[in-house]
Parts: C-alpha cells; sequence; structure tokens
C-alpha cells in the first residue's frame, strides 16, 4: 500500500504547507490539506467515475430487454445466457464495465485511508510535527487527531488536551457504544453517506433480488461509517465527509446532463 500512501501523503504535506498560511484556531490547515487533497484526488479520478456510470446507465437502459429474454427463455438458461450477451454485444455493453473502473480506484482510495490513518509515517517527519499540526482544531472539531466523540483525560502524552468532551457535543450522560460526547461528525459522515448509497441506487434500475441488496446496503453502510467514525481520526471522517458530498454534487450534475440530453433527442 505504500506505492500508493506515500505520493498521496507527499500531495497532503505539500498542500499543508501552502494552505498552513490560513491556519487559526478554528481553521486549521492540516483539516484545510485533507479537503482540498481530497477534491484533488476526487477529479484525478473523475474519468473512471463516468466511465462507471455510463457503463451503468448503458445496463440500465437494456434492463428491460434482459428481463424479457430471462421470462421468454426461462426453461433454458443456455439459451438465456446466449441471448443476453447478443444483446450486450448488439448494444456494446460491457457487464463488467462498472467493476473495473471501481477496481482501479479502490487502491488511491485505500491510500488515502492509510495516510490520515497513520499520518506520522506518511506526512509529518517527525512526531512533535504530528501534535503541532494535526491536534488542531477546524470548526466545532478540537482536534483531527482523535475519534469524532473523543472524551479528553486532561493527561494525553505530548497533547496537553483539556479534561473533557474535546470532539462532539457534550450529552451530560453515556450512551452505549457512543459514550458522553454526541458525535457530530461521525453523524454527518453517516447522513452523507447514505444519501450518496441512496442516490447512486436510484439512477439504476435492477432486478428485484439486486434491489433488495441495494436497500439492505442502503441502510446498512451508513450505520457501519457512523461507527467506524468513532474509532478513527476525526481527519478521517472529514475525508469521507468531503468525498461524499462531492460524489453527491457529481451525481447531481451527471444526472442533470443526461436528462437534458434526452429531452434533445425526444
Amino acid at each position: 500500500m505504500d506505492l500508493f500512501a506515500k505520493p498521496i501523503g507527499a500531495l497532503v504535506h505539500l498542500l499543508y504547507n501552502v494552505v498552513k498560511v490560513f491556519d487559526s484556531p478554528y481553521l486549521s490547515g492540516y483539516a484545510i490539506a485533507i479537503i482540498v487533497a481530497t477534491i484533488i484526488l476526487k477529479f484525478v479520478l473523475l474519468p473512471l467515475t463516468l466511465k462507471q456510470t455510463k457503463s451503468m446507465k448503458k445496463m440500465q437502459e437494456i434492463q428491460p430487454k434482459i428481463k424479457e429474454i430471462q421470462k421468454k427463455y426461462k426453461n433454458d438458461p443456455q439459451t438465456a445466457q446466449m441471448k443476453t450477451m447478443e444483446l450486450y454485444k448488439e448494444h456494446n455493453v460491457n457487464p463488467f464495465g462498472g467493476c473495473f473502473p471501481l477496481l482501479i480506484q479502490m487502491p488511491i482510495i485505500m491510500g488515502f485511508f492509510y495516510v490520515l490513518r497513520e499520518p506520522v509515517k506518511y506526512i509529518f517527519s517527525n512526531q512533535e510535527q504530528v501534535y503541532a499540526n494535526i491536534n488542531k482544531s477546524f470548526l466545532w472539531i478540537k482536534d483531527l487527531g482523535f475519534p469524532a466523540n473523543y472524551v479528553g483525560t486532561g493527561v494525553e502524552s505530548g497533547v496537553g488536551l483539556p479534561e473533557g468532551v474535546i470532539n462532539g457535543l457534550s450529552l451530560g450522560f453515556n450512551i452505549p457504544w457512543i459514550g458522553s460526547a454526541l458525535p457530530i461528525l461521525a453523524i454527518i459522515a453517516g447522513l452523507t453517506t447514505y444519501l450518496s448509497t441512496k442516490t447512486m441506487n436510484t439512477t439504476t434500475q435492477v432486478n428485484d433480488k439486486a434491489q433488495s441488496q441495494q436497500n439492505t446496503m442502503t441502510m446498512i453502510m451508513p450505520i457501519m461509517i457512523f461507527f467506524f467514525a468513532l474509532n478513527f481520526p476525526a481527519g478521517l471522517t472529514l475525508y469521507w465527509v468531503v468525498s461524499n458530498i462531492f460524489q453527491l454534487v457529481q451525481q447531481y450534475l451527471t444526472n442533470r446532463a443526461v436528462y437534458k440530453v434526452k429531452e434533445e433527442s425526444n
């Protein structure tokens, strides 16, 4: 993973050196570097993402014909498969076309994940720099190096955090698995994941079984991301939120462009 993590870490470090002039008690240069790096990588991956979306749209368009073939040859699976492959060839559709771009993107996404989880290794050269640059505030997040619901003990080595709620909103009581701090950033991460997954699913028409699986994932993914955010550094969760927002905007613009083309063709 170092093959991808090291250049991404160098990018974040470079961006931090550029934007650190904006560093303030409520606007961490490290957070700005994460946001800018996320947007840059999203733009780099945009052609692959659009190719994946285009492939999914093509599959969606021929889905009614696939259902007709399956219904007509329900007692002859071999013929149904042959007719389906002929349909793919006729419409120049690769049934796995949506998977290849995703597989290419995954190492880069995982590389970014490793960078933000281990900034001392990939971004900053020593522990002192990590404390100086990462353990700063961004809006309501008091420390990007700790999880979204972190409650300080007042004895964190080298950080000097006060005792009490560091990230999140104080509840005044404990909630099982969550603690005494309302993890606002984790909630936003879960919500944007839900919206992103929901938007993606509504753009594709699939069979009943696949639709059921998609609906299940739409509900499970946000919950998983929420609990992951309770354990990962807030900087990593911030990356996930920005990535989701970018994807939502991208999906909206793509759908709008496709709708406009269909209107003009009609």
